[in-house]
């Protein structure tokens, strides 16, 4: 079985960090005139936030530009995590993380998220939770299409999987957690089961009624 978790008001809160990293490294960069105003962050896929961004802002979406970015806004959010309060574990994270990886050698787990590499594993870091306890680890920018949707990024994670392991896992032994009707969809399409969790924007009945198989608060 394979479980792979959202990060972002799944596994943990950052309090908007994210969000204001992104914007204080566009300006930095590009100016005043970047910004994220009408811009929807919960569980969208970082390269497709910065691609949004930079088209309110004007700026060309190139290669230079997006890798100028990146750096700028790891640097910042690096910064930014330093401060008490910045963020944590949701509640009954790490003890559920613990018993999983103690009690269940049978369950894979892995991560399926919208951040960046370098930036996901330091919010995760910044709150207690260790990258390398999750042996499959999918990113916001994995997606082999362009343009990304997060639907893409299951069918990373089984690659992850079988290579990992040497063998297939079944679609149906394949649970995706997250706070997000993003999250159910990426599950449904790709034939896995899905857990909402209300711990984000959206409520239990809104997460059933995108598909998830079960909600809890």
């Amino acid at each position: 079985m394979l479980i792979l978790f959202d990060i972002d008001a799944t596994l943990l809160t950052t309090q908007g960090v994210g969000m204001r990293s992104m914007v204080d490294a566009g300006r930095s960069l590009f100016g005043e005139k970047f910004h994220a105003e009408g811009v929807s962050f919960a569980g969208r896929l970082d390269p497709l936030l910065i691609r949004e961004m930079f088209e309110l802002a004007g700026v060309p979406f190139t290669p230079a530009n997006v890798s100028a970015f990146r750096a700028e806004y790891h640097a910042r959010i690096g910064e930014a995590l330093k401060k008490p309060g910045s963020g944590g574990a949701l509640p009954g994270v790490m003890p559920l993380l613990d018993r999983l990886r103690r009690d269940h050698a049978q369950i894979t787990l892995g991560l399926l998220t919208g951040n960046f590499e370098e930036t996901g594993s330091l919010k995760l870091k910044a709150c207690g939770i260790d990258p390398q306890w999750f042996a499959v680890r999918v990113w916001g920018d994995q997606s082999p299409h362009d343009p990304p949707r997060r639907e893409h990024l299951p069918a990373v994670g089984f690659g992850c999987y079988r290579t990992l392991h040497g063998r297939d896992v079944a679609c149906e032994h394949v649970t995706i957690v997250g706070d997000t009707p993003h999250d159910v969809s990426a599950a449904l399409e790709n034939g896995c089961r899905c857990l909402g969790v209300a711990t984000g924007a959206f409520k239990v009945e809104e997460l059933l009624s995108a598909g998830a198989h079960h909600a809890i608060e």
